[in-house]
């Protein structure tokens, strides 16, 4: 979850009532375009400036935005969708069927970019559209790759003019235009007087970039910004502040407990069940993310259409954890605290290896990594916590040169767990 937080009575921006000062962490971001995006606190800037054919709302079903409308074919392999008239981009031109395919166009070529390093926010984009092509200004035609209930969610792509789809800041259509840019220290917007869903009430919104979350919280606590955005769990500490006012809402990151099940130790489901139950979720919600995440049982939105409420969450349960290590052999045979069986000849430790990553200026996932080992080990498993940098735990997970990894996902727009492949 991320915290937008705003201060009740702040001095940032007296001058001017419709005005908003934002501060947020940014120092990868060089340019708007939403295509490529690096940051994801970033993403929530420029979705106030492109649009997409479709939104989805808070009960997580898409819903009519740039496209007023849309039909499939009785089998779903071909959608057309009409657009929103009386729509224009920045730049004065107007919002036509040609930009929409320039865009697909440009979303499909970064995806299939071997080359690419950064395949872009969209890149699944390719597993649903085969062919798109515009029938007339308003009118867009999109063949299937497949038939999938998940294709409208796809279509939630930001839409650029067709001859900036290239340009590093190209203009967008929504109710904020970007009046200047400094990368690594701010971001300018102003309204869009002319913005099809109407004048929006903050006339101009600042938003100023900080190196770390540490920079950020200390902007907030000296008034030098009347809001921020932020992951950071410190700033859980102004949630109840008499000054301050909290709006938490859900992303799409997923964190997850990783098991190599092709691992000796961890081939039978009754070890990886075993951990499941040795392990107390809510007690890590409430203490590393500081309440401010919720728990799921599945990769998909809890609270969603898609959500079985209906499950039972898995709760700790020590002593189911003991019995299922008991049934498969592993038992403390010396009594040094950790489970043990005898393998080839030679006595095997039930020891894990546990692979983190942590981010800059954040020690959450590792106050997570730390719960987790200490669960473990009361039901006898040993879990060697090792600390590494994104880059090689991603390489020890593509490897499967793992037991145990926190690792975090970005779930796709599409209702689909298939982004954990």
């Amino acid at each position: 979850m991320v915290l937008l937080l705003l201060l009740g009575l702040s001095p940032a921006r007296a001058s001017d009532d419709n005005s908003l000062i934002i501060g947020l962490v940014s120092s990868t971001t060089t340019r708007t375009n939403p295509l490529q995006p690096i940051e994801r606190e970033f993403m929530s800037l420029t979705a106030l400036v492109y649009e997409s054919l479709v939104v989805i709302d808070d009960d997580y079903l898409p819903k009519q935005h740039l496209a007023e409308r849309w039909e499939s074919s009785s089998d779903g392999s071909s959608w057309t969708f009409t657009l929103r008239e009386g729509v224009t981009f920045h730049d004065g031109s107007p919002l036509t069927s040609a930009d929409v395919v320039a865009t697909v166009t440009e979303i499909l070529r970064l995806a299939n970019d071997e080359a690419a390093a950064n395949k872009g926010a969209y890149s699944s984009l390719k597993y649903f559209i085969k062919n798109i092509s515009a029938g007339d200004e308003r009118t867009v035609t999109i063949t299937t790759e497949r038939k999938n209930f998940g294709f409208l969610y796809a279509m939630t792509f930001p839409i650029q003019p067709a001859a900036w789809v290239n340009y590093e800041n190209p203009p967008g259509s929504g109710p904020y235009m970007v009046e200047q840019f400094m990368p690594t220290d701010y971001l300018w917007l102003k309204v869009n007087p002319v913005w099809w869903g109407g004048v929006p009430a903050i006339t101009n919104i600042s938003a100023m970039f900080h190196a770390t979350n540490r920079e950020l919280i200390s902007s907030y606590e000296y008034n030098r910004v009347d809001a921020i955005l932020t992951r950071s769990m410190t700033a859980a500490q102004y949630r109840s502040g008499v000054n301050s006012l909290n709006l938490t809402y859900r992303t799409r990151q997923l964190e997850t407990l990783q098991m190599n099940r092709r691992s000796y130790e961890l081939e039978d489901v009754r070890v990886r069940r075993a951990i499941r139950a040795a392990i107390n979720f809510d007690t890590i919600v409430q203490n590393a993310y500081m309440g401010m995440g919720m728990r799921t049982n599945t990769p998909l939105p809890s609270g969603t259409w898609m959500y079985q409420a209906d499950e039972v969450a898995h709760r700790q349960n020590v002593e189911l954890a003991n019995q299922l290590l008991d049934e498969t052999g592993w038992v403390d045979s010396n009594g040094d605290g950790i489970r043990d069986m005898v393998r080839n000849g030679s006595l095997v430790k039930l020891s894990l290896r546990f692979y983190v990553y942590e981010e800059q200026d954040n020690s959450v996932r590792a106050n997570v990594a730390a719960q987790i080992v200490s669960h473990l080990a009361g039901v006898g498993i040993e879990a060697r916590l090792m600390m590494m940098s994104f880059k090689e735990v991603k390489e020890k997970l593509e490897a499967g040169s793992y037991d145990l990894a926190l690792a975090s996902f970005n779930m796709d727009f599409t209702p689909d767990p298939g982004f954990l492949l």
